[in-house]
């Protein structure tokens, strides 16, 4: 009886639990979806647009989970989605609610040169209307510095200051590794410039990809350098960036003062100071805080100004990596992609497609659903023009293929036409722990690939000749797009990677310009007014729970996350480090088979946030492996 009545208590107290939680979730639904809601413009207040960038600004934010939210294994940093950060700033031009617009940027990791230019280019036009633009961080890096160029007036704190780097870095070879634990890697590759494989074969770059690389860095730097004079003119962007050591001698090691006389900045104050000043020209707030003024929020201005999604020219994002089977926005995954898109065809009546790429690449498998579906479209008789944000390399390009004009930018990164497959076998790991293996085979592919005892020659040869095969498939697809031949095109292939504007010379692309350009000259093509045309953005829609299990997890946060010193700011971005280490591990494991996927590209756009759960996992590799 004991027994029955303890196994009663427990039945009850699931059943409570569940009915507990079923009202948690159902009452938190209902306030997501009200609290969601488009709100009227009356609610939005007056005074100076805040744009409090603390995190990244990408072409499409990753889903995040709600469970992981609650859990606190939630990626960081925030994600902000580029159109709407521009929608917000061209509503607020004609917005006589808005005094002003101010950038703080302390928070700010970055988003790519073309992101950065886009929304420079709006802040731009605020100022023509004759609203200031009023930017304030501790310290700028290159993209926060970027953004700020483009605003009246820049504000930094005495303890700050401007860091300049540049463009290039390191990037981790494994190979020394992979030789001491007695890894055998397997590299079938096309492309004397595919350097995604040289971290596993290599202990350094091969002199062609430094070569290409160096190219690159150095068109890069040379945009960035000029979108920042033509910005700010009279700032000494060049003798700053070239000698930062003698601007810190000069100023006796005050970089705050360096970056004044250097014309970097305007004014030196915190954050208390600055917020006095933004109220004296936009007004003042409505508490007591020392270094508040009368702001507008900026998430509840974008809900407000966000335009219907009701248009005819459907937008197909492709952003983040490429994989094989379904995952959530931010991840070009090429079932879901694909899904998306026929619905969309099925379901709108759409006249024109604009395929938006920013991604450096990845499954071929995945990269081919997504261009298959795209060529439905075109074979419905819509016409394809593709815009590239940041990046589109590789599988990037692969899916831009059907376009009947390609738009870039030139800081738009592009090419890596080239393929490759890795495959491990631990053979020698094994005998190093006394471990050795044996079999029988039928044919000589019984068993291939042998992960524990080694590849026969026969597999490794029919594997080069299919990643071979697929190669001239990827050159005859470009080939077939920009009317060239095939040996035209593997001219400019073999894995190089290119900058916008070297592609455009060479003829990769067409013609420079953004999304909005893409869409003008998609409804030309369709025979709609381009001043009438309205875009249909064909991605998943955002779980509700989601954000607002978000909207809870932003106000709990304090200050951004980013540290506001040089040193504390450039060790927290470079623990990215251990994260590569492992994507790049899971990507030589368990990632596709055959790829068409761009390294370098990585390194150039929107920072790839970072998983908690996943960052403590990768302490407790490092912490296994110095035992």
């Amino acid at each position: 009886m004991a027994f029955v009545k303890g196994a009663w208590r427990i039945l009850v107290a699931i059943k409570d639990g569940l009915v507990l939680l079923f009202l948690l979730l159902f009452f938190g639904a209902l306030y997501a979806a009200l609290s969601f809601s488009p709100k009227p413009g009356k609610t939005v207040s007056s005074g100076a647009l805040l744009l409090d960038l603390d995190g990244s600004i990408v072409e499409q934010p990753t889903e995040v989970s709600p469970m992981a939210l609650l859990s606190g294994s939630g990626q960081e940093p925030k994600e902000y989605r580029l159109s709407d950060v521009v929608a917000a700033l061209d509503a607020a031009k004609t917005d006589s609610k808005v005094k002003a617009v101010v950038l703080n940027l302390d928070g700010f990791v970055g988003g790519g040169q073309v992101a950065m230019a886009r929304v420079g280019k709006a802040l731009d036009a605020v100022r023509a209307a004759k609203k200031p633009v009023l930017a304030y961080a501790t310290l700028y890096s290159d993209d926060g510095y970027q953004l700020a160029a483009h605003a009246s007036e820049i504000w930094s704190d005495p303890l700050g200051g401007v860091a300049i780097l540049g463009r290039g870095g390191s990037n981790l070879y494994y190979k020394g590794l992979i030789d001491k634990l007695g890894v055998n890697t397997h590299v079938y590759r096309v492309g004397t410039y595919k350097s995604f494989v040289e971290p596993f074969t290599r202990t350094q770059q091969s002199p062609e990809a430094k070569q290409a690389n160096q190219a690159l860095a150095g068109a890069l730097w040379q945009n960035w350098q000029d979108d920042v004079v033509k910005a700010r003119p009279k700032a000494k962007i060049a003798a700053y960036a070239a000698n930062p050591l003698a601007a810190a001698q000069a100023a006796g090691g005050d970089m705050a003062k360096a970056a004044l006389a250097a014309g970097l900045v305007d004014k030196l104050g915190d954050e208390a100071a600055f917020g006095e000043h933004v109220a004296d020209i936009a007004g003042e707030p409505t508490d007591d805080k020392a270094g508040s003024f009368a702001s507008i929020d900026f998430d509840r201005y974008v809900k407000v100004n966000k335009p219907a999604n009701n248009g005819q020219i459907g937008v197909l994002t492709v952003a983040g990596d490429i994989v094989d089977g379904e995952a959530g926005p931010g991840t070009a995954a090429g079932d879901t992609i694909s899904d998306l898109l026929l619905t969309a065809l099925n379901e709108k009546d759409l006249k024109a497609l604009v395929v938006r790429v920013d991604s450096p690449g990845g499954s071929v498998m995945a990269s081919e659903k997504i261009r298959s579906a795209i060529m439905q479209a075109k074979s419905a008789g819509l016409p394809v023009v593709v815009s590239m944000a940041n990046v589109a390399a590789s599988g990037g390009y692969w899916v831009s293929t059907p376009g009947d004009v390609i738009f870039a930018e030139p800081d738009t990164i592009t090419g890596s036409i080239g393929v490759f497959g890795i495959i491990p076998s631990f053979e020698g790991t094994l005998a190093k722990m006394g471990i050795t293996t044996d079999g029988v085979r039928t044919t000589p592919l019984s068993g291939q690939p042998d992960v524990t005892g080694g590849t026969t020659p026969e597999f490794d040869q029919i594997m080069q000749l299919g990643v071979e095969d697929i190669y001239r498939r990827f050159t005859g697809l470009v080939a077939q797009s920009r009317h060239r031949t095939p040996q035209q095109i593997d001219a400019i292939a073999q894995g190089r990677v290119w900058d916008g504007g070297t592609a455009r010379q060479i003829g990769l692309v067409d013609r420079f310009g953004g999304l909005e350009d893409a869409i003008a000259e998609a409804a030309r093509r369709a025979k709609i007014d381009p001043a009438k045309a309205k875009p249909y953005y064909i991605e998943k829609q955002p779980d509700k729970f989601a954000e607002f299990v978000q909207s809870i997890v932003d106000r709990q946060q304090d200050e951004a996350a980013a540290p506001r010193d040089m040193l504390a700011r450039q060790a927290w971005m470079q623990r990215g480090w251990a994260m590569q280490a492992v994507s790049d591990v899971k990507a030589l494991v368990m990632g596709a088979g055959v790829r068409a996927d761009c390294l370098e590209c990585r390194g150039y756009g929107a920072p790839k946030p970072r998983n908690a759960a996943e960052e403590r996992g990768v302490l407790a590799m490092l912490a296994g492996l110095w035992r």
